[in-house]
């Protein structure tokens, strides 16, 4: 009874959920297994624009010729079917640490899909995918600070783990009450501005498109993430993992893949970060890292074994994000109520010495420098 009673809190208020234990978390590995992936379709980058408890995002990051980062965010949150709201959002680093990185951070009126669910418009905001399904642009006025005028293009097939993409959470597996999705586009180019009080910034290079659905709160879902964006000449990297709350057992999910132009070398759930080295944040205790390791494993499409290595210093963090000083004040009172609940983002890019990519495909080993965009985030114990 009690178990029953402080899940029917936590569903309405968002405090912390009783213990279900793993059995009740259906991972996106189990898909794997069988099907390590799945090449992305149109129908895959529709908005599912659920009616209930939900965080859908749309992420693309840039990595410019001139040597800028960059991304820009739409935002889609329900609250228990109650409120809907939509966010727009983009940042600018500052590399050098010269001046404070520009973000911006606006809501959103009006918002609206197109008939298929592949566009989002809201009033000064699009973001619209192309007819031919290998293009996005992204539009938007809501900040004079940050106007974005970017075309993304797709130069590799994008994917999702698994047949599905998705992980699921519930006691019942044929009625899930909670789920989390992914789907990658790890190698683009892009090209267009950001106009900034700064000057525009050319955001022609390389880039990384991310949807990811969160079908239930965010803090029920995981209780950390690990994130990897790796850029080279020749190959990108992605690996999303993370770990849920105790309440599903502190399962941990891996989704990614090596790609390069044109082809998946492999993708699939059989990945890990480590925390080599951390800087315990001494504000919040957090145990920030100071180094990473991220490993994918899989199979090529002509069934030769491949695994890949990134690993070295993150040097100084880019950014500390403390989430509830960011988010709009209906996300924290989802939020508020879960005690332990102190979410913060930490965002590297190492600037003085590149990362390599150690990547083994059957018999060949390749190796290549490129840049890394990493983000370690914590939410609860």
């Amino acid at each position: 009874m009690f178990k029953w009673a402080q899940a029917a809190l936590a569903n309405v208020a968002g405090t912390k959920e009783p213990i279900y234990g793993p059995e009740a978390i259906k991972s996106v590995a189990e898909e794997a297994k069988t099907t390590p992936y799945t090449e992305a379709t149109r129908d895959d980058l529709k908005w599912a624009a659920m009616e209930s408890t939900c965080v859908e995002t749309q992420c693309f990051y840039f990595m410019t010729d001139s040597g800028k980062l960059a991304f820009a965010q739409v935002i889609y949150s329900n609250v228990a079917g109650i409120r809907t709201t939509c966010q727009f959002n983009s940042k600018v680093f500052s590399l050098d640490g010269s001046k404070p990185h520009l973000w911006c951070s606006t809501p959103l009126s009006n918002p609206e899909f197109s008939e298929d669910k592949t566009a989002f418009y809201a009033t000064d905001c699009a973001v619209e995918l192309s007819e031919d399904g290998n293009s996005y642009t992204i539009k938007s006025l809501n900040d004079e600070r940050s106007i974005v005028n970017v075309t993304v293009k797709r130069t590799a097939p994008g994917f999702k783990v698994g047949t599905s993409g998705t992980t699921f959470f519930g006691t019942d597996p044929a009625n899930p009450w909670g789920s989390m999705r992914h789907i990658f586009w790890p190698r683009c180019v892009a090209e267009g501005t950001i106009a900034t009080p700064d000057g525009p910034v050319d955001c022609k290079g390389r880039a990384m498109f991310v949807h990811a659905l969160q079908g239930m709160k965010p803090h029920h879902a995981a209780a950390k993430w690990n994130f990897c964006d790796f850029q080279g000449p020749n190959y990108s990297a992605v690996l999303m993992q993370y770990t849920t709350p105790p309440s599903y057992g502190s399962t941990v999910v891996n989704v990614g893949g090596i790609v390069k132009d044109n082809e998946i070398i492999f993708a699939g759930a059989e990945g890990a970060v480590t925390h080599v080295a951390i800087k315990s944040d001494t504000e919040n205790d957090w145990p920030a890292p100071s180094a990473v390791k991220f490993e994918w494993k899989g199979t090529t499409k002509d069934g030769k074994h491949a695994d890949a290595v990134l690993e070295g210093e993150l040097e100084d963090k880019l950014d500390r994000i403390d989430v509830m000083a960011e988010v709009p004040g209906f996300v924290k009172q989802i939020v508020a109520g879960a005690v332990g609940t102190k979410p913060y983002i930490y965002q590297y890019a190492p600037q003085k010495k590149k990362l390599t990519l150690k990547l083994k495909i059957g018999e060949e080993e390749i190796s290549e420098e490129g840049y890394l965009f990493a983000e370690a985030t914590f939410i609860s114990e």
